[in-house]
Protein backbone atom coordinates (compact mmCIF):
# COMPACT_ATOMS: atom_id res chain seq x y z
CA UNK A 1 0.00 0.00 0.00
CA UNK A 2 2.79 2.33 1.31
CA UNK A 3 4.42 1.50 -2.43
CA UNK A 4 1.74 2.49 -4.50
CA UNK A 5 1.11 5.94 -2.61
CA UNK A 6 4.69 6.68 -3.07
CA UNK A 7 3.71 5.74 -6.56
CA UNK A 8 1.42 8.14 -7.25
CA UNK A 9 2.94 10.90 -5.23
CA UNK A 10 6.25 9.95 -7.70
CA UNK A 11 4.00 10.60 -11.01
CA UNK A 12 1.20 12.98 -10.16
CA UNK A 13 2.88 15.00 -7.42
CA UNK A 14 0.29 15.63 -4.79
CA UNK A 15 -1.66 13.15 -3.36
CA UNK A 16 -0.97 12.78 0.12
CA UNK A 17 -2.55 10.20 2.71
CA UNK A 18 -4.03 11.11 5.97
CA UNK A 19 -6.70 9.45 8.17
CA UNK A 20 -9.55 6.93 7.25
CA UNK A 21 -13.41 8.39 6.96
CA UNK A 22 -16.70 7.58 5.45
CA UNK A 23 -18.68 9.44 2.89
CA UNK A 24 -21.32 8.78 0.84
CA UNK A 25 -22.00 4.78 0.41
CA UNK A 26 -18.00 4.36 0.60
CA UNK A 27 -15.62 4.03 2.55
CA UNK A 28 -12.98 6.22 1.72
CA UNK A 29 -9.25 7.63 2.72
CA UNK A 30 -8.54 11.56 3.00
CA UNK A 31 -5.91 12.46 0.48
CA UNK A 32 -5.30 16.00 -0.36
CA UNK A 33 -4.60 17.14 -3.45
CA UNK A 34 -1.36 19.76 -3.82
CA UNK A 35 -0.65 23.10 -5.92
CA UNK A 36 0.81 20.67 -8.84
CA UNK A 37 -1.50 18.06 -9.23
CA UNK A 38 -4.22 20.66 -9.06
CA UNK A 39 -2.93 22.13 -12.44
CA UNK A 40 -3.36 18.48 -14.24
CA UNK A 41 -7.01 17.58 -13.03
CA UNK A 42 -10.01 19.32 -14.21
CA UNK A 43 -12.83 20.36 -12.00
CA UNK A 44 -16.31 20.89 -13.37
CA UNK A 45 -19.82 21.96 -11.97
CA UNK A 46 -22.73 19.68 -11.97
CA UNK A 47 -25.85 21.80 -13.59
CA UNK A 48 -29.94 21.15 -14.37
CA UNK A 49 -30.05 20.90 -18.01
CA UNK A 50 -32.64 19.98 -20.23
CA UNK A 51 -32.32 16.47 -21.56
CA UNK A 52 -31.26 15.98 -25.12
CA UNK A 53 -32.08 12.75 -26.80
CA UNK A 54 -31.41 10.64 -29.75
CA UNK A 55 -33.05 8.88 -32.65
CA UNK A 56 -31.01 7.26 -35.56
CA UNK A 57 -32.87 7.02 -39.17
CA UNK A 58 -31.85 5.97 -42.32
CA UNK A 59 -31.80 8.10 -45.27
CA UNK A 60 -30.80 8.83 -48.84
CA UNK A 61 -28.96 11.44 -50.65
CA UNK A 62 -30.95 13.59 -52.82
CA UNK A 63 -30.76 16.79 -54.94
CA UNK A 64 -31.97 19.89 -54.03
CA UNK A 65 -35.05 20.14 -56.40
CA UNK A 66 -35.54 24.39 -55.63
CA UNK A 67 -31.56 24.38 -57.42
CA UNK A 68 -32.03 22.24 -60.35
CA UNK A 69 -32.82 22.50 -64.11
CA UNK A 70 -35.40 20.16 -65.86
CA UNK A 71 -34.33 19.87 -69.61
CA UNK A 72 -37.21 18.81 -71.45
CA UNK A 73 -37.82 18.33 -75.34
CA UNK A 74 -38.97 21.21 -77.63
CA UNK A 75 -40.87 19.18 -80.24
CA UNK A 76 -41.34 15.00 -80.91
CA UNK A 77 -38.22 13.15 -83.04
CA UNK A 78 -35.71 10.48 -82.84
CA UNK A 79 -32.20 10.64 -80.51
CA UNK A 80 -29.66 10.38 -83.33
CA UNK A 81 -26.80 11.32 -80.93
CA UNK A 82 -26.45 11.81 -76.29
CA UNK A 83 -22.95 13.35 -76.04
CA UNK A 84 -23.39 13.43 -72.02
CA UNK A 85 -24.11 10.37 -69.40
CA UNK A 86 -25.36 10.64 -65.49
CA UNK A 87 -22.50 11.98 -63.33
CA UNK A 88 -20.74 14.39 -66.04
CA UNK A 89 -20.18 17.77 -65.60
CA UNK A 90 -21.74 20.43 -67.78
CA UNK A 91 -21.04 23.81 -68.60
CA UNK A 92 -23.49 26.13 -70.27
CA UNK A 93 -24.64 25.61 -73.79
CA UNK A 94 -23.10 22.44 -73.67
CA UNK A 95 -24.19 19.89 -76.19
CA UNK A 96 -26.60 17.45 -74.70
CA UNK A 97 -27.97 15.61 -77.24
CA UNK A 98 -28.93 15.78 -81.14
CA UNK A 99 -32.33 14.70 -82.12
CA UNK A 100 -33.69 14.63 -85.60
CA UNK A 101 -37.32 16.19 -86.10
CA UNK A 102 -39.79 16.19 -88.64
CA UNK A 103 -41.78 18.48 -87.22
CA UNK A 104 -38.54 20.93 -87.34
CA UNK A 105 -38.26 20.34 -90.73
CA UNK A 106 -41.71 20.80 -91.11
CA UNK A 107 -41.30 24.37 -89.40
CA UNK A 108 -38.53 25.27 -91.80
CA UNK A 109 -40.60 24.02 -94.78
CA UNK A 110 -43.30 26.57 -93.67
CA UNK A 111 -40.86 29.31 -93.19
CA UNK A 112 -39.77 29.32 -96.76
CA UNK A 113 -43.48 29.26 -98.16
CA UNK A 114 -43.63 32.31 -96.08
CA UNK A 115 -40.98 33.96 -97.15
CA UNK A 116 -42.50 33.06 -100.48
CA UNK A 117 -46.02 34.62 -99.81
CA UNK A 118 -44.48 37.92 -98.33
CA UNK A 119 -42.12 38.51 -101.18
CA UNK A 120 -45.25 38.14 -103.02
CA UNK A 121 -47.67 40.15 -101.31
CA UNK A 122 -44.74 43.09 -101.13
CA UNK A 123 -44.85 43.26 -104.85
CA UNK A 124 -48.33 43.08 -105.11
CA UNK A 125 -48.96 45.60 -102.68
CA UNK A 126 -45.91 47.82 -104.15
CA UNK A 127 -48.11 47.76 -107.66
CA UNK A 128 -51.44 48.56 -106.32
CA UNK A 129 -50.22 51.82 -104.14
CA UNK A 130 -48.82 53.11 -107.81
CA UNK A 131 -51.49 52.09 -109.68
CA UNK A 132 -54.07 54.00 -106.94
CA UNK A 133 -51.98 57.01 -106.35
CA UNK A 134 -52.03 57.32 -110.49
CA UNK A 135 -55.69 56.81 -110.26
CA UNK A 136 -55.21 53.55 -112.14
CA UNK A 137 -57.05 51.33 -109.76
CA UNK A 138 -59.48 52.05 -107.26
CA UNK A 139 -58.58 52.18 -103.29
CA UNK A 140 -60.33 49.23 -102.46
CA UNK A 141 -57.82 47.45 -104.62
CA UNK A 142 -54.93 49.26 -102.95
CA UNK A 143 -56.96 48.40 -99.47
CA UNK A 144 -56.86 44.75 -100.35
CA UNK A 145 -53.65 44.72 -101.25
CA UNK A 146 -52.28 46.01 -97.96
CA UNK A 147 -54.36 43.65 -95.75
CA UNK A 148 -52.98 40.21 -97.99
CA UNK A 149 -49.05 41.82 -97.42
CA UNK A 150 -49.73 42.59 -93.65
CA UNK A 151 -51.54 38.94 -93.61
CA UNK A 152 -48.35 37.29 -94.98
CA UNK A 153 -45.75 39.45 -92.68
CA UNK A 154 -48.33 37.81 -89.39
CA UNK A 155 -47.90 34.30 -90.93
CA UNK A 156 -44.51 34.83 -91.59
CA UNK A 157 -44.06 36.07 -87.88
CA UNK A 158 -45.20 33.19 -86.44
CA UNK A 159 -43.02 30.55 -88.21
CA UNK A 160 -40.45 32.71 -86.94
CA UNK A 161 -41.63 32.97 -83.53
CA UNK A 162 -42.18 28.83 -83.37
CA UNK A 163 -38.47 28.21 -84.56
CA UNK A 164 -37.36 30.35 -81.78
CA UNK A 165 -39.38 29.16 -79.39
CA UNK A 166 -38.92 25.52 -80.55
CA UNK A 167 -35.01 25.71 -80.09
CA UNK A 168 -33.85 28.53 -81.58
CA UNK A 169 -30.70 28.76 -82.93
CA UNK A 170 -30.08 25.18 -82.21
CA UNK A 171 -32.34 23.91 -85.11
CA UNK A 172 -32.07 23.47 -89.21
CA UNK A 173 -33.90 22.84 -92.00
CA UNK A 174 -33.07 19.36 -92.16
CA UNK A 175 -34.59 18.59 -88.72
CA UNK A 176 -31.88 18.76 -86.35
CA UNK A 177 -32.58 20.05 -82.91
CA UNK A 178 -29.66 20.79 -80.36
CA UNK A 179 -30.47 19.99 -76.88
CA UNK A 180 -27.96 22.48 -74.87
CA UNK A 181 -27.48 22.59 -71.61
CA UNK A 182 -29.19 25.80 -69.53
CA UNK A 183 -26.82 25.91 -67.01
CA UNK A 184 -23.42 24.71 -65.55
CA UNK A 185 -23.80 21.48 -63.08
CA UNK A 186 -24.06 18.24 -63.08
CA UNK A 187 -26.56 15.73 -65.16
CA UNK A 188 -28.29 14.13 -61.98
CA UNK A 189 -31.05 12.50 -64.31
CA UNK A 190 -30.47 10.99 -67.63
CA UNK A 191 -33.55 9.40 -69.65
CA UNK A 192 -33.02 8.94 -73.13
CA UNK A 193 -30.84 7.11 -74.89
CA UNK A 194 -29.43 7.26 -78.77
CA UNK A 195 -32.48 5.64 -80.56
CA UNK A 196 -35.12 6.90 -78.84
CA UNK A 197 -38.50 8.38 -79.97
CA UNK A 198 -39.82 11.23 -78.35
CA UNK A 199 -43.46 11.61 -78.96
CA UNK A 200 -45.17 14.18 -79.11
CA UNK A 201 -47.18 13.16 -75.73
CA UNK A 202 -44.12 12.86 -73.85
CA UNK A 203 -44.19 14.59 -70.46
CA UNK A 204 -40.55 13.41 -68.78
CA UNK A 205 -37.78 15.23 -68.60
CA UNK A 206 -34.53 14.38 -71.23
CA UNK A 207 -31.96 15.46 -68.36
CA UNK A 208 -31.93 17.14 -64.84
CA UNK A 209 -29.17 19.35 -64.16
CA UNK A 210 -27.84 20.19 -60.40
CA UNK A 211 -25.32 22.17 -59.64
CA UNK A 212 -24.79 20.13 -56.72
CA UNK A 213 -23.19 23.03 -53.85
CA UNK A 214 -26.70 21.84 -51.77
CA UNK A 215 -28.05 19.06 -51.35
CA UNK A 216 -31.55 17.26 -49.17
CA UNK A 217 -31.40 13.96 -47.03
CA UNK A 218 -34.17 12.37 -46.83
CA UNK A 219 -34.78 10.25 -43.62
CA UNK A 220 -37.29 7.57 -43.23
CA UNK A 221 -39.09 7.83 -39.88
CA UNK A 222 -41.37 5.19 -38.69
CA UNK A 223 -45.14 5.84 -36.68
CA UNK A 224 -43.45 5.59 -33.45
CA UNK A 225 -41.20 7.98 -33.57
CA UNK A 226 -43.21 10.62 -35.25
CA UNK A 227 -44.00 11.96 -32.26
CA UNK A 228 -40.03 12.65 -31.57
CA UNK A 229 -39.25 14.73 -34.95
CA UNK A 230 -39.90 18.35 -34.98
CA UNK A 231 -38.72 20.94 -37.89
CA UNK A 232 -35.34 22.52 -36.10
CA UNK A 233 -33.59 19.84 -34.56
CA UNK A 234 -30.09 19.27 -35.17
CA UNK A 235 -29.11 16.19 -36.78
CA UNK A 236 -25.84 14.94 -37.60
CA UNK A 237 -25.28 12.28 -41.33
CA UNK A 238 -22.64 10.12 -41.42
CA UNK A 239 -21.99 7.85 -45.17
CA UNK A 240 -20.83 4.66 -46.00
CA UNK A 241 -18.40 6.53 -47.96
CA UNK A 242 -16.71 8.53 -45.64
CA UNK A 243 -17.02 6.78 -42.08
CA UNK A 244 -15.28 9.71 -39.95
CA UNK A 245 -16.71 12.43 -41.21
CA UNK A 246 -19.92 14.24 -40.05
CA UNK A 247 -22.08 16.37 -41.98
CA UNK A 248 -24.18 18.81 -39.33
CA UNK A 249 -27.27 19.79 -40.73
CA UNK A 250 -31.23 20.75 -39.39
CA UNK A 251 -34.35 19.30 -40.06
CA UNK A 252 -36.34 22.09 -42.17
CA UNK A 253 -39.26 19.73 -43.85
CA UNK A 254 -41.60 17.05 -42.41
CA UNK A 255 -43.77 15.19 -44.55
CA UNK A 256 -47.49 15.65 -43.79
CA UNK A 257 -48.18 11.86 -44.95
CA UNK A 258 -46.58 8.34 -44.76
CA UNK A 259 -45.04 6.46 -47.82
CA UNK A 260 -47.78 4.44 -48.51
CA UNK A 261 -45.28 1.47 -49.69
CA UNK A 262 -43.38 1.41 -46.74
CA UNK A 263 -45.13 3.28 -43.86
CA UNK A 264 -42.88 6.02 -42.71
CA UNK A 265 -42.61 9.71 -42.32
CA UNK A 266 -39.97 11.57 -44.66
CA UNK A 267 -38.24 14.23 -43.37
CA UNK A 268 -35.73 16.58 -45.08
CA UNK A 269 -32.21 17.72 -43.81
CA UNK A 270 -30.39 19.87 -46.32
CA UNK A 271 -27.42 20.37 -46.30
CA UNK A 272 -24.29 22.51 -47.81
CA UNK A 273 -22.37 20.44 -50.38
CA UNK A 274 -19.40 22.58 -51.38
CA UNK A 275 -16.54 19.81 -51.33
CA UNK A 276 -19.04 17.62 -53.55
CA UNK A 277 -18.75 14.59 -51.19
CA UNK A 278 -22.39 13.76 -51.40
CA UNK A 279 -23.93 12.02 -54.36
CA UNK A 280 -27.47 11.14 -55.15
CA UNK A 281 -28.25 7.36 -53.72
CA UNK A 282 -26.22 7.46 -51.49
CA UNK A 283 -27.13 5.69 -48.38
CA UNK A 284 -26.97 8.00 -45.10
CA UNK A 285 -27.27 7.51 -41.41
CA UNK A 286 -29.09 10.11 -39.89
CA UNK A 287 -29.17 10.96 -36.10
CA UNK A 288 -31.48 13.18 -34.94
CA UNK A 289 -31.23 15.69 -31.48
CA UNK A 290 -33.91 16.95 -29.49
CA UNK A 291 -34.25 18.79 -26.10
CA UNK A 292 -36.88 16.76 -24.36
CA UNK A 293 -38.93 18.88 -22.16
CA UNK A 294 -37.57 17.39 -18.43
CA UNK A 295 -34.66 18.08 -16.63
CA UNK A 296 -32.00 16.43 -15.16
CA UNK A 297 -28.36 17.04 -13.52
CA UNK A 298 -25.57 16.92 -15.88
CA UNK A 299 -21.98 16.13 -15.99
CA UNK A 300 -19.12 15.76 -18.54
CA UNK A 301 -18.99 11.80 -19.61
CA UNK A 302 -15.22 11.93 -18.50
CA UNK A 303 -16.21 12.49 -14.80
CA UNK A 304 -18.27 9.04 -14.79
CA UNK A 305 -15.52 5.97 -13.01
CA UNK A 306 -17.31 2.19 -13.97
CA UNK A 307 -16.28 -0.10 -11.29
CA UNK A 308 -18.32 -3.45 -10.13
CA UNK A 309 -21.18 -2.33 -12.51
CA UNK A 310 -21.76 0.66 -10.63
CA UNK A 311 -20.90 4.55 -11.54
CA UNK A 312 -19.03 6.71 -9.17
CA UNK A 313 -17.85 10.31 -9.44
CA UNK A 314 -15.36 11.99 -7.51
CA UNK A 315 -16.66 14.79 -5.52
CA UNK A 316 -14.24 17.98 -4.91
CA UNK A 317 -15.41 20.37 -1.69
CA UNK A 318 -11.78 21.30 -1.14
CA UNK A 319 -8.22 20.28 -1.93
CA UNK A 320 -8.57 17.59 1.53
CA UNK A 321 -12.17 17.01 0.87
CA UNK A 322 -12.71 14.63 -1.81
CA UNK A 323 -15.56 11.99 -1.58
CA UNK A 324 -16.33 9.19 -3.81
CA UNK A 325 -20.07 9.19 -4.58
CA UNK A 326 -22.12 6.76 -6.46
CA UNK A 327 -24.62 8.29 -9.14
CA UNK A 328 -27.37 6.83 -10.99
CA UNK A 329 -27.04 7.39 -14.72
CA UNK A 330 -30.11 7.67 -16.89
CA UNK A 331 -27.99 8.23 -20.23
CA UNK A 332 -25.09 9.40 -22.12
CA UNK A 333 -25.24 11.28 -25.04
CA UNK A 334 -22.34 13.94 -26.57
CA UNK A 335 -19.91 13.57 -23.96
CA UNK A 336 -22.51 14.42 -21.35
CA UNK A 337 -24.29 12.05 -18.97
CA UNK A 338 -27.50 13.09 -17.29
CA UNK A 339 -27.31 11.88 -13.48
CA UNK A 340 -30.80 10.89 -11.76
CA UNK A 341 -29.63 10.75 -8.55
CA UNK A 342 -26.06 10.70 -6.41
CA UNK A 343 -25.56 15.03 -7.46
CA UNK A 344 -27.34 17.78 -6.75
CA UNK A 345 -27.00 21.14 -9.14
CA UNK A 346 -23.52 22.63 -7.82
CA UNK A 347 -21.82 19.72 -6.68
CA UNK A 348 -17.99 19.96 -7.97
CA UNK A 349 -16.50 16.55 -9.84
CA UNK A 350 -13.41 15.92 -11.29
CA UNK A 351 -13.56 15.18 -14.78
CA UNK A 352 -9.93 14.83 -15.85
CA UNK A 353 -7.32 12.31 -14.14
CA UNK A 354 -10.11 11.35 -11.87
CA UNK A 355 -8.96 7.79 -12.12
CA UNK A 356 -6.08 8.47 -10.01
CA UNK A 357 -7.52 9.54 -7.16
CA UNK A 358 -10.30 7.24 -7.30
CA UNK A 359 -7.76 4.61 -7.10
CA UNK A 360 -6.28 6.52 -3.82
CA UNK A 361 -9.08 7.02 -2.28
CA UNK A 362 -10.69 3.62 -2.45
CA UNK A 363 -7.56 1.08 -1.89
CA UNK A 364 -7.08 -0.30 0.54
Amino acid sequence: MKKELLYIAIAFTGLASCQEKKTGTMETKQVCVSDSLSKMIKIDTAKTTPMKDELSLSGEVSFDENKVVKVFPFTSGQVTEVKVTLGDKVTKGQTLAIIRSADVAGTYTDLTSTKADLAINKRQLEQAEYLYKNGISSERDYTEAKENYNKAVAANSKVRDQIAINGGGNTNASGSLIIKAPNDGYIVEKNITAGNFIRPDNSSSLFTISNMKDVWIWANVFETDIAKIKKGYDAKITTLAYPDKVFNGKVDEISSVLDPDNKVMKVRIALANNDMLLKPEMFTNVMITNQEASSSVAIPSSAVIFDSSKNFVVVYNSKCNLQVREVSVIKTLDDITYISSGLKPGDKVISKSQLLLYNALTEE
